[in-house]
């Protein structure tokens, strides 16, 4: 039996559609290699983002549907993929596919924290990252990132300090540890622009921006030097930070910068734990302030609950009012603490966590964004 044919093998790759972009892969041009020789059949499938959370479902769907061709003895699948990025023109850092703020309506809602897990996570999945730390007055990232002293510089371009496989520039590297920056607007301004042209970021498929919390002046500088493909928003569920963070959406419409959508943090604190010669069934008491809840223990005696310290609900009731999607919610656990000051982020210690986890989720459905972002933006051809 002869070998099956291109025609027959793209015909066949019709049925894998894109979920996000609604269309088949090959109608989206993702493939960019057929060869079948003697029933050795290998494809190669370019999609918009190495992060792409569903590539491993396409490529064993792509797999399964060439392997049933008549002739297909042996068939290999390769992924590969190509971050096109916002096309809009620009002076300064030309090589970068995407700026993406992250930003806060408040601090203390653990920004940064989700800016190096987030920026890691991506890296993980063999995008090419960065983050730039334009919070100038507190500038968090070197030490989160385990980078400390000046960067090198080559050919008058300062170049970025590297670990977990992500570039970074911070004026945290500039200063003596101890010294405060006290500057006004302008020089914020300058800094940033010099950070993004002066900087050797080389070729970087996202480029994570950590943002000071508020409204002020780093903000509406970013959105002055580049095209931003859009921004994320991190929030508490209490109160007083999803009201602030009202005030950073409407700033970001103000200057038309999309907001990609909301990471909740600190959502819940868990509360695990054992009663030694517990019966099955019997129950424990917890305190949860004004409240008392009583929890079942399992057979072995281990208990668990979620404790709302900062209240719930706060991100799904701002992307509802707001037409933004959540992208997810992370619960507060002392590990993320201690490898933030240790300079070893969650998702590089221990990446099957349950935390790590939900941040890699959240770096797969910015990808997402992005990716169809994107493809709406892309030229229609007469």
């Amino acid at each position: 039996m002869s070998s099956p044919s291109k025609e027959m093998i793209l015909d066949a790759l019709r049925q894998v559609i894109d979920p996000d972009l609604h269309k088949d892969i090959v109608e989206l041009g993702f493939i960019t290699e057929v060869t079948s020789n003697d029933g050795l059949i290998k494809v190669t499938i370019n999609l918009t983002t190495p992060a792409c959370p569903v590539k491993d479902q396409m490529r064993d769907q792509a797999k399964g549907l060439i392997e049933a061709l008549p002739g297909a003895k042996q068939v290999e699948v390769e992924m590969t993929a190509e971050v096109r990025g916002n096309q809009a023109p620009r002076e300064l850092a030309k090589n970068i596919r995407h700026f993406v703020a992250v930003s806060s309506g408040k601090g203390g809602v653990g920004k940064s924290t989700a800016t190096v897990n987030l920026a890691c996570a991506l890296a993980k999945t063999g995008a090419r990252v960065g983050i730039l730390d334009c919070d100038i007055y507190g500038p968090d990232v070197p030490m989160m990132m385990g980078l400390f002293g000046q960067p090198e510089q080559r050919e008058r371009k300062l170049i970025p300090k590297e670990n977990h496989g992500v570039k970074t520039m911070s004026i945290g590297y500039l200063l003596e540890e101890d010294k405060p920056v006290i500057w006004r607007g302008p020089m914020v301004h300058k800094l940033i622009e010099q950070f993004l042209g002066d900087v050797d970021w080389g070729d970087l498929d996202y480029l994570l921006v950590d943002m000071p919390p508020g409204t002020g002046d780093a903000q509406l500088s970013l959105a002055q030097l580049v095209p931003l493909s859009g921004a994320v928003l991190v929030t508490t569920p209490q109160a007083v930070s999803t009201f602030d963070v009202g005030k950073a959406i409407g700033m970001f419409n103000q200057v038309n910068v999309d907001v990609l959508g909301i990471i909740e943090n600190m959502a819940g604190y868990a509360i695990e734990g054992k009663v030694n010669g517990a019966q099955p069934g019997q129950s424990v008491e917890i305190q949860k302030g004004d409240k008392t809840e009583i929890v079942q223990c399992d057979a072995d005696g281990h208990f668990s609950t979620v404790v709302d310290i900062f209240g719930s609900g706060g991100a799904e009731r701002l992307a509802a009012k707001h037409g933004f999607p959540v992208l997810g919610q992370v619960p507060l656990d002392p590990v993320v603490r201690v490898g933030g000051d240790a300079g070893a982020p969650i998702t590089i210690t221990n990446p099957e966590s349950p935390i790590a986890k939900a941040f890699a989720d959240i770096a797969g459905k910015l990808a997402q964004h992005l990716a169809i972002k994107e493809h709406a933006e892309l030229p229609i051809l007469q």
